[in-house]
């Protein structure tokens, strides 16, 4: 990659990482809070979906924000802003105060992805966007990392509040390196590389976005509802302290880094083709997903972890293989959006279905619940449009009058 792109993923590396890290502490703090604020399971599992409703309903307008003022002010703003919400999680006194913190939270770091997608696409060229945002999207593994050794060594000690207090300050150091260090954008590829492109009202009902936001729905759906809950059931079900069930959550993730990496590549390589890479990747996780309660010992069950971990990988730049290398810059912030909006809403639906399952039936029933999202995957790859000609052609044959608009629409 050029030093402008390498720069950039660097600096979308540590802002993701921290955002991450942010918003995963909840997850390993449930059992303390959940202890605390006596909350039984499916309000443990609502506290974490109300963060994905509040994040989910500013996904799309917090990509038109990134059109309309820059993607690089609205990264900035909403890393400032989510610091501040988690320096007031540790004051949470009850379930609603903690359901209101969460939802504010879930505001500010809304604003980020869809302007984080724009920063990157501006800085890079189409053919190179897939094989860099599988470098930032890697920072999902060094994230669960980072915050699983932050909450094993802070949670037996000072507690969850200490520990969101402890890491709300991250955010304001990554948001000044932006500051400092940020190169600027690329010059815009002219209007002809990419053909004539519909309004974005059009881009807003068409199939080929709807159906990107749906693969990344099928495959957040297994991975949220996984990451939350998995550090809860092997404190429950197999007896392992807190503070070390945070830390075994790091290591199938940080293998599974250099799969994300892999899968960035190969759809660049490929021009897209997101079912070439998600149908084999899907049917290995679903089955490894259902064995996961059946694991003999804990030992089994990080393995079969891992594994899962480190398949999926391959499948999290997918949703955005093909938008990034068919749409110009100037629109990326609300397609990001649009797309990322499948995501959250797998956020809002799995932590609080599989708390609802566990109060109700077993862990089990939970698990097996989850394996609906590599069946939607699976059907949603190979739905869309496979490149960037094909998906461009799809939005014009559903927009026919609406072609060519002005560069304010």
């Amino acid at each position: 990659m050029p030093p402008t792109v390498r720069k950039t993923v660097f600096l979308l590396f540590a802002a993701y990482a921290v955002d991450l890290i942010d918003r995963l502490a909840i997850g390993n703090a449930l059992p303390q809070i959940g202890s605390d604020l006596h909350l039984d399971h499916a309000q443990r599992g609502l506290a974490v979906s109300v963060f994905f409703v509040a994040y989910a309903l500013v996904q799309i307008p917090g990509g038109l924000l990134a059109d309309r003022f820059g993607a690089v002010r609205m990264c900035v703003f909403a890393m400032l802003a989510w610091s501040v919400c988690t320096g007031l999680t540790a004051l949470a006194w009850s379930f609603a105060a903690l359901l209101a913190i969460r939802a504010a939270f879930g505001v500010m770091q809304g604003m980020f992805p869809a302007a984080s997608v724009k920063a990157l696409s501006e800085r890079s060229l189409p053919e190179q966007r897939n094989t860099a945002n599988g470098w930032v999207n890697a920072s999902s593994s060094f994230a669960i990392l980072g915050a699983g050794l932050l909450a094993a060594a802070m949670l037996p000690v000072i507690g969850w509040r200490g520990m969101f207090l402890a890491v709300s300050g991250l955010g304001v150091l990554v948001a000044l390196a932006w500051k400092w260090w940020l190169p600027p954008a690329l010059p815009e590829p002219a209007e002809a590389e990419f053909g004539p492109m519909p309004s974005r009202w059009a881009i807003v009902r068409s199939p080929a976005i709807i159906g990107c936001a749906t693969l990344s729905f099928g495959f957040n759906l297994l991975a949220w509802g996984v990451t939350t809950w998995v550090p809860s059931y092997l404190t429950e079900e197999r007896g392992v302290p807190v503070g070390t069930a945070a830390l075994l959550m790091t290591v199938p993730m940080v293998l599974g880094a250099g799969t994300i990496i892999l899968g960035g590549r190969l759809a660049d390589r490929l021009g897209g083709r997101p079912r070439v890479i998600v149908v084999p990747a899907m049917v290995v996780v679903g089955g490894l997903e259902l064995l996961l309660p059946t694991a003999g010992s804990v030992t089994v069950f990080m393995v079969v972890l891992t594994l899962l971990y480190t398949t999926l990988g391959l499948c999290l730049t997918s949703s955005f293989s093909v938008p990034l290398r068919a749409l110009p810059t100037r629109w990326l912030g609300l397609v990001a959006g649009l797309v990322m909006s499948g995501s959250q809403l797998a956020g809002m639906v799995a932590p609080y279905a599989f708390g609802f399952v566990v109060d109700h039936v077993s862990y089990g029933a939970g698990f097996a619940m989850l394996a609906a999202g590599p069946v939607i995957a699976i059907v949603a790859s190979i739905l869309v449009p496979q490149n960037a000609e094909a998906f461009r052609s799809a939005m014009r044959r559903r927009i026919v009058g609406t072609l060519t608009a002005p560069s304010g629409a």
